[in-house]
Protein backbone atom coordinates (compact mmCIF):
# COMPACT_ATOMS: atom_id res chain seq x y z
CA UNK A 1 0.00 0.00 0.00
CA UNK A 2 1.16 3.36 -0.61
CA UNK A 3 -0.44 6.80 0.35
CA UNK A 4 -0.21 10.25 -1.67
CA UNK A 5 -0.89 13.42 -0.47
CA UNK A 6 -0.59 16.64 -3.10
CA UNK A 7 -0.51 19.77 -2.26
CA UNK A 8 0.29 23.08 -3.33
CA UNK A 9 -2.44 24.04 -5.32
CA UNK A 10 -4.57 27.62 -5.26
CA UNK A 11 -5.25 30.35 -7.69
CA UNK A 12 -3.33 32.10 -9.65
CA UNK A 13 -3.48 34.52 -12.61
CA UNK A 14 -2.78 33.83 -16.03
CA UNK A 15 1.58 33.55 -16.44
CA UNK A 16 2.17 32.82 -12.86
CA UNK A 17 3.70 29.83 -11.19
CA UNK A 18 2.80 27.05 -8.66
CA UNK A 19 4.42 23.89 -7.51
CA UNK A 20 2.74 21.24 -6.40
CA UNK A 21 3.75 18.51 -4.32
CA UNK A 22 3.30 14.78 -3.77
CA UNK A 23 4.43 13.56 -0.74
CA UNK A 24 4.49 9.30 -0.47
CA UNK A 25 4.28 6.95 2.75
CA UNK A 26 3.92 3.13 2.75
CA UNK A 27 5.59 1.07 -0.23
CA UNK A 28 9.16 1.49 -1.35
CA UNK A 29 7.36 4.79 -3.32
CA UNK A 30 11.11 5.80 -4.68
CA UNK A 31 10.79 1.84 -6.57
CA UNK A 32 8.25 3.14 -8.91
CA UNK A 33 7.15 5.54 -11.36
CA UNK A 34 4.96 8.75 -10.15
CA UNK A 35 2.92 10.66 -12.79
CA UNK A 36 0.87 13.57 -12.43
CA UNK A 37 -2.53 13.83 -14.11
CA UNK A 38 -5.72 16.32 -14.51
CA UNK A 39 -9.01 16.20 -14.52
CA UNK A 40 -10.51 19.57 -16.03
CA UNK A 41 -14.63 19.69 -15.06
CA UNK A 42 -16.63 17.60 -17.42
CA UNK A 43 -13.36 16.21 -19.31
CA UNK A 44 -11.82 12.71 -19.03
CA UNK A 45 -8.87 13.08 -16.45
CA UNK A 46 -5.18 13.30 -18.39
CA UNK A 47 -1.81 12.70 -18.23
CA UNK A 48 0.56 15.38 -17.37
CA UNK A 49 3.95 14.03 -16.65
CA UNK A 50 6.05 11.35 -15.31
CA UNK A 51 9.39 10.39 -13.73
CA UNK A 52 11.05 7.18 -13.17
CA UNK A 53 12.12 5.96 -9.63
CA UNK A 54 15.48 7.53 -10.06
CA UNK A 55 14.64 10.69 -11.22
CA UNK A 56 16.63 10.00 -13.95
CA UNK A 57 13.89 10.09 -16.88
CA UNK A 58 10.93 12.00 -17.33
CA UNK A 59 8.09 12.11 -20.53
CA UNK A 60 5.38 15.06 -21.05
CA UNK A 61 2.14 15.73 -22.57
CA UNK A 62 2.43 18.16 -25.36
CA UNK A 63 0.31 20.46 -23.86
CA UNK A 64 2.85 21.40 -20.46
CA UNK A 65 6.23 20.38 -22.85
CA UNK A 66 8.34 23.47 -21.84
CA UNK A 67 6.34 24.81 -19.14
CA UNK A 68 5.96 22.44 -16.17
CA UNK A 69 9.27 20.29 -14.92
CA UNK A 70 8.52 17.17 -12.56
CA UNK A 71 11.14 16.01 -10.61
CA UNK A 72 11.56 13.93 -7.39
CA UNK A 73 13.47 13.95 -3.95
CA UNK A 74 13.35 10.17 -2.77
CA UNK A 75 15.11 10.66 0.65
CA UNK A 76 11.75 12.71 1.00
CA UNK A 77 9.64 10.78 -0.53
CA UNK A 78 8.21 13.62 -2.38
CA UNK A 79 7.57 14.17 -6.45
CA UNK A 80 6.88 17.78 -7.81
CA UNK A 81 5.26 19.16 -10.54
CA UNK A 82 6.75 23.05 -11.23
CA UNK A 83 4.00 24.54 -13.63
CA UNK A 84 5.06 28.27 -15.28
CA UNK A 85 3.06 30.43 -17.71
CA UNK A 86 0.18 28.78 -16.68
CA UNK A 87 -3.09 29.50 -18.57
CA UNK A 88 -6.39 29.12 -18.00
CA UNK A 89 -6.48 25.79 -19.82
CA UNK A 90 -4.64 24.40 -17.46
CA UNK A 91 -7.27 24.91 -14.56
CA UNK A 92 -7.85 21.52 -13.24
CA UNK A 93 -8.03 19.21 -10.72
CA UNK A 94 -4.25 18.05 -10.42
CA UNK A 95 -3.17 14.15 -8.95
CA UNK A 96 -0.37 12.13 -8.27
CA UNK A 97 0.03 8.62 -8.55
CA UNK A 98 2.13 5.77 -7.99
CA UNK A 99 2.77 3.09 -10.83
CA UNK A 100 5.00 0.51 -12.18
CA UNK A 101 8.39 0.47 -13.68
CA UNK A 102 7.42 0.49 -17.52
CA UNK A 103 8.79 2.93 -19.73
CA UNK A 104 7.57 6.09 -19.25
CA UNK A 105 6.10 6.53 -22.68
CA UNK A 106 3.81 3.82 -21.82
CA UNK A 107 2.89 5.32 -18.40
CA UNK A 108 0.52 7.76 -19.86
CA UNK A 109 -3.15 5.56 -18.99
CA UNK A 110 -4.82 5.87 -15.66
CA UNK A 111 -4.63 1.97 -16.00
CA UNK A 112 -1.03 1.69 -15.44
CA UNK A 113 -1.27 3.58 -12.17
CA UNK A 114 -2.00 1.47 -8.70
CA UNK A 115 -2.51 4.38 -6.32
CA UNK A 116 -3.80 7.83 -5.92
CA UNK A 117 -3.91 10.70 -4.41
CA UNK A 118 -6.89 12.80 -3.44
CA UNK A 119 -6.18 15.89 -5.44
CA UNK A 120 -5.33 19.31 -5.30
CA UNK A 121 -7.07 22.43 -7.12
CA UNK A 122 -5.65 24.66 -9.34
CA UNK A 123 -6.94 27.59 -10.57
CA UNK A 124 -5.64 29.74 -13.51
CA UNK A 125 -7.83 33.59 -13.93
CA UNK A 126 -7.45 35.24 -17.06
Amino acid sequence: QVQLVESGGGLVQAGGSLRLSCVASGRTFSSYTTGWFRQAPGKEREFVAAISWSGGNTYYADSVKGRFTISRDNAKNTVYLQMNSLTPEDTAVYFCASGSRLPLVLMTTRRKYDYWGQGTQVTVSS
